[in-house]
């Protein structure tokens, strides 16, 4: 386990004095490829998954006709939090706000079509992320695609729910542990496979600053970092194969200049205090999505302009891989013509503004390299302030960093109920009109047909092949052997979701937040 009271080297600032280099060098600041969008474009992706499997399937087939390069599944509440959509907490939540995959069956039916070793696929979910990883790679099995050939990233990121999400299951502790077993596996087993994306997007949804969303985001990864060096794995090997996940807000240069400082930061860290040597390794690879947290209910067309403006932010940073929000997810799920507008903000920033015909559009600009120095600046001062405290993990547990998210949201909310900070339309240059436009419905059928397929599958099924299986996921969760192969096992022999979070439950317990 990584240690929690170490005060390991955190790099000083690189500060106006460290050459900006190269676009493909290190410290990375320009760029982590020398020719960036000149060579290939980011992968555009858009966030999708609502009701059941087959309704995300015809959404994802729609996509990748639209021109996506690569699907990203957004999973209901029940199955990231690890009960079944016939589970009494799942009553209401099945579906709503994204798919909802209780076993197999679903899993191979929202990939229906869709050949797993041609598509890259990002999964965000966290506590239950190496189940729904061993539902694709099973599913990738049963498409006799060779899972050696799947690519794409699954989050994993557990310690930002202590902080800004609150969709974990167990511990901190345990899920740490669960966290590095996903590292571990997909580095031997899943060679194009991303086994986490660490994630300062919902920190700084949650109110974080950009400073705290690249200072937490990046305490996280020292804590994943030091628990994979702990379990014996080559920083040099799997440092090759983490990613990151950042917001894109309003403030345009700041965000720009954001990404150029975590980038320069992360190799710094990677090198400096892991002993990374191997130039993949130190890279700062990261996704972007553009920040629902600013878009707005009232004259939700605005939200078009916002989400541009924070997508050429992310592009002119240097992002790997973005989704633009739909304008209207201030009041609910994307329809398909809102998530047409939003692929097509990509393209047209990609195919029409000409900013990919240079490597670096904004290197030397003053503004955003005094705005890089003191970014990196003050994410380190914050960095050692966490170190100081005990790493992480204390952080965590203690409240730290929870309540300088929250500080912060209260602050910026201040700031708008003052008129301090303008927000269009909301206070200042409003509309009394109520806002006209079509909302994704979820209908209530969902919930019953769904509770209908667990149902069947139960009954259907070979029970007793079923709870063994179980039973060897429980095993491995006790003495401490790899959890995914026994897991891959368990949903090849159709157990739910749900089933499986309850073995590990049993084990590890159930994390209840302290109120700090």
């Amino acid at each position: 386990m990584a240690s929690t009271t170490a005060t390991a080297d955190v790099p000083s600032a690189s500060g106006p004095a460290d050459p900006l280099g190269a676009p493909g060098e290190f410290p990375f600041t320009r760029g982590i490829y020398p020719t960036m969008y000149r060579g290939r474009l980011w992968s555009m992706r858009q966030y999708a998954g609502f009701g059941t499997a087959a309704e995300s399937n015809r959404r994802y087939r729609y996509l990748l006709d639209q021109g996506v390069s690569g699907l990203s599944v957004a999973f209901d509440l029940p199955t990231q939090i690890g009960h079944d959509s016939d589970h009494p907490l799942a009553a209401g939540e099945v579906g709503r706000v994204g798919v909802a995959i209780d076993s197999i069956e679903d899993m191979a039916q929202l990939f229906d079509e869709i050949p797993l070793d041609r598509v890259s696929t990002s999964m965000t979910i966290n506590a239950t992320a190496i189940i729904l990883l061993s539902l694709y790679v099973a599913t990738a099995r049963r498409q006799g695609v060779d899972p050696r050939k799947i690519a794409g990233t699954v989050q994993n990121d557990i310690l930002k729910e202590y902080v800004a999400r609150g969709t974990y299951i167990y511990p901190p502790r345990p899920s740490l542990r669960v966290v590095t077993d996903v590292v571990a596996y997909c580095g031997a087993e899943l060679p194009d496979w991303h086994p986490i994306s660490i994630s300062g997007y919902h920190i700084r949804e949650a109110g974080a600053t950009a400073v705290q969303e690249v200072a937490f985001t990046f305490a996280n990864a020292i804590a994943y970092v030091e628990a994979a060096v702990d379990a014996g794995l080559d920083v040099n090997q799997f440092g090759r194969r983490l990613s990151f996940f950042f917001s894109a807000d309003n403030n345009f240069l700041e965000e720009v200049a954001k990404y150029r400082a975590a980038r320069r930061l992360w190799a710094h860290l990677i090198r400096d205090r892991f002993g990374a040597t191997e130039p993949r390794a130190q890279q700062l690879r990261f996704h972007t999505q553009t920040a629902g947290s600013t878009l707005t209910a009232q004259q939700p067309d605005t939200n078009i302009v916002r989400v541009a403006l924070q997508a050429m932010a992310a592009v002119l940073g240097g992002t790997q891989s973005l989704h633009c929000n739909g304008r209207d997810e201030a009041l609910g799920l994307p329809t398909e013509a809102s998530a047409q507008i939003a692929l097509r903000t990509q393209q047209v920033i990609a195919w029409e503004t000409g900013v990919i015909n240079t490597v670096d559009p904004l290197a030397g600009s003053f503004a955003v390299e005094s705005l890089t120095d003191a970014i990196e600046r003050d994410a380190t001062a914050l960095l050692r302030r966490i170190e100081a405290d005990g790493g992480t993990l204390r952080a965590i547990e203690r409240g730290m960093i929870q309540r300088e998210i929250q500080e912060s949201a209260y602050r910026h909310q201040q700031e708008i109920d003052r008129g301090d900070r303008v927000v269009v339309g909301v206070n200042r240059f409003t509309d009394e009109t109520p806002p006209s436009i079509d909302v994704l419905r979820i209908d209530p059928a969902v919930e019953r047909d769904q509770r209908a397929r667990v149902a069947e599958l139960r009954a259907s099924r070979d029970s007793a092949a079923s709870r063994q299986a179980i039973a060897a996921v429980t095993r491995a969760a006790q003495d401490g052997t790899n959890l995914m192969p026994p897991i891959i096992a368990a949903v090849e022999a159709r157990a739910t979701v749900g089933e499986v979070a309850d073995a590990l439950r049993a084990v590890f317990g159930e994390y209840r937040e302290d109120r700090f």
